[in-house]
């Protein structure tokens, strides 16, 4: 816990002033409020004996009046005093607060931010949300209650047992035992109801997830007709979560009962006892006073032990939240920059030498296995292979998405870890399998490749990657705008908009995993023809699944169960390669059946 208190206190940063001023002035607001019936016990007491001094010896009414009205002014003083201290409290609290929270977010985006392939498996994307969110949120109030509640629960609880023991005397001893029977009960209640809250975590993030996937597969949804399957689906991850909280609840529901009863124990008992006392002793060791200060003080000693309670029921829903966002936090990349990185990439040369691979260390067998490989740069290389048969791993390790498990793999003579990140990945640009077009307009999408491209590279790429003429039939051009996810455009238009993204960088790598699938075979040819012309010197490798988009490579490499099965040109492979001569095959026959 002490541990995640430091790293979490990290993100305070320039709120720092703010998160100890809220306290400061909470506690002159708790002193403020403890000493006002301390006060008011003596303005009741002057105004009892001049009352009595007026009635028995027929003093002036003016006497009595300005004794009270000292006592008066000095409370309205006092209250005045508690009313600005608990004002600026809330504002510093509120701002230490939001601040924190604000702090905190962006914390957590920036260090995901950083998180090689590998961490991002660890963590799903529902699961990060609610840690962005939800998990946030709760820390948010607990820190908000500490710099606040906390401090004010804990002073007023003193501060009014002290002073409850110096007016009461031997009365105040109730809250001896009623104190330990207040605190048992609270206790009992929270250890009961905190592993809920532990659990309903979890399955905020299967929640998140329901939403999250049928958003994104709406359109797969609605084809098949599973409205009512998603509905129902949701509906039992949102009953689990409502069910888990109406136990909390239940549990939680005790905490008034408990408390009211020990405060009207307290009451009751000080009522009895300290009424009979005042008469027996006619105001002598116990007065009226006293009596009404003690009352308020017990209320404030129970109504801070139940704050307490709601602290810590608050404060371990937050525990668990702040395990959640630490995990992030203290997540390590599994892929850093090395202490002296090469700052740059010769050339387009790519080597792998004696590699294997799998994405978990725990992992019983490897995505890849003996991978020794040389490609020369400018050369345009082929990947053909089966489903699962690994070929995106392969070219994944080329700009260090991932580390190899054991070997090296080598660009422009360079072993990449020996790379900065930034140099070897702006020289390597990767159509990935998944395209992605972010919300806004192609302009702002194409310069991700390039954030200075004037709008003539940005033409001219477009144009290799046989973009610009759809572009140009859109009413706004360049300047359409692309709705998240790219779902205004189809699934070739987005297709040709990454490759062109891509180039945008001119990299000496250009990899394109299965990247020109949606479109047609003339198009394809067309995108092969512009980089083969256009761009010479650029190593291209291209995974496809047609022979007909690699056939022309100067090299074409089979990849099966994640060994190279065979290597060559299309001619050398159609007589020496069975999968290669198979898939060539089944394809040519399929184009003459239709």
């Amino acid at each position: 816990m002490i541990k995640n208190f430091k790293l979490l206190a990290k993100s305070i940063r320039e709120y720092k002033r703010s998160s100890i001023l809220s306290p400061l002035f909470v506690s002159l607001e708790v002193v403020m409020e403890c000493l006002i019936p301390f006060i008011a016990s003596d303005l009741i007491l002057v105004i009892q004996e001049d009352f009595e001094h007026i009635k028995l010896k027929f003093l002036l009414l003016d006497n009595a009046t300005s004794s009270a009205a000292l006592f008066g002014g000095i409370l309205v003083i006092m209250a005045l005093l508690s009313l600005t201290f608990g004002a600026l409290a809330g504002r510093h609290c509120a701002v230490a607060s939001c601040g924190f929270a604000k702090n905190l977010r962006y914390d957590l985006y920036t260090r995901s931010q950083d998180f090689s392939f590998e961490n991002i498996d660890k963590f799903s994307t529902s699961s990060m949300i609610t840690r962005m969110t939800t998990d946030v949120t709760n820390v948010q109030h607990a820190f908000m209650m500490i710099i606040r509640t906390a401090i004010r629960s804990p002073f007023m609880f003193i501060f009014s047992i002290i002073m409850a023991f110096t007016l009461g005397g031997e009365m105040a001893l109730i809250f001896v035992f009623v104190i330990p029977v207040l605190f048992i009960g609270l206790f009992s209640i929270i250890r009961l109801a905190m592993p809920i809250f532990k659990r309903v975590f979890k399955k905020y993030d299967k929640l998140n997830n329901s939403v999250q996937e049928n958003v994104k597969g709406m359109r797969v949804v609605k084809s098949f007709v599973r409205e009512d399957y998603e509905k129902k689906k949701f509906g039992a991850a949102s009953e689990e979560v409502k069910n888990d909280f109406i136990k909390a609840d239940k549990i939680l529901a005790f905490n008034s009962p408990v408390m009211q009863l020990c405060m009207y124990s307290v009451m009751l008992f000080i009522c009895f006892f300290g009424s009979r006392l005042i008469i027996s002793s006619n105001g002598a060791s116990f007065d009226v006073g006293k009596f009404s200060a003690l009352l308020t003080y017990g209320m404030q000693i129970l109504s801070s032990l139940m704050m307490l309670s709601m602290i810590f029921v608050m404060l371990t829903m937050a525990g668990e939240s702040a395990n959640r966002i630490c995990e992030v936090l203290e997540e390590e990349s599994t892929i850093v920059n090395p202490e002296d990185p090469v700052l740059e990439v010769k050339n387009g040369d790519i080597e792998f030498c004696n590699v294997n691979f799998k994405y978990a260390k725990r992992a019983e067998k490897f995505a890849l296995s003996d991978i020794n490989l040389k490609i020369s740069s400018g050369q345009t290389v082929g990947i053909i292979g089966g489903t699962g048969s690994s070929k995106s791993s392969l070219i994944q390790l080329i700009p260090r998405l991932y580390d190899v498990t054991d070997g090296c793999v080598k660009v422009g003579g360079v072993d990449v870890r020996d790379y900065d990140l930034n140099t070897l990945r702006n020289e390597v640009s990767v159509v990935l399998q998944k395209n992605v077009l972010f919300s806004g307009t192609i302009n702002e999408n194409l310069r991700w490749g390039n954030e200075h491209a004037t709008d003539e590279e940005i033409k001219r790429v477009c144009k290799l990657a046989q973009a610009h003429e759809f572009v140009e039939s859109f009413p706004d051009g360049y300047n359409t705008h692309i709705e998240q996810g790219g779902t205004n455009v189809s699934g070739g238009q987005k297709q040709r908009l990454c490759i062109a993204r891509a180039l945008l960088k001119k990299p000496k790598i250009l990899i394109m995993d299965d990247s020109t699938s949606a479109v047609d075979t003339r198009t394809d040819a067309f995108i092969r023809k512009a980089m083969r012309e256009e761009i010479p010197n650029t190593t291209k490798i291209i995974i496809a699944q047609r022979i007909s988009s690699v056939e022309d490579a100067d090299m074409i490499i089979v990849i099966d169960d994640g060994k190279i099965n065979g290597v060559g040109t299309h001619e050398e492979l159609l007589k020496t390669n069975e999968i290669y001569n198979e898939v060539y095959t089944s394809q040519t026959k399929g184009a003459k059946m239709e």
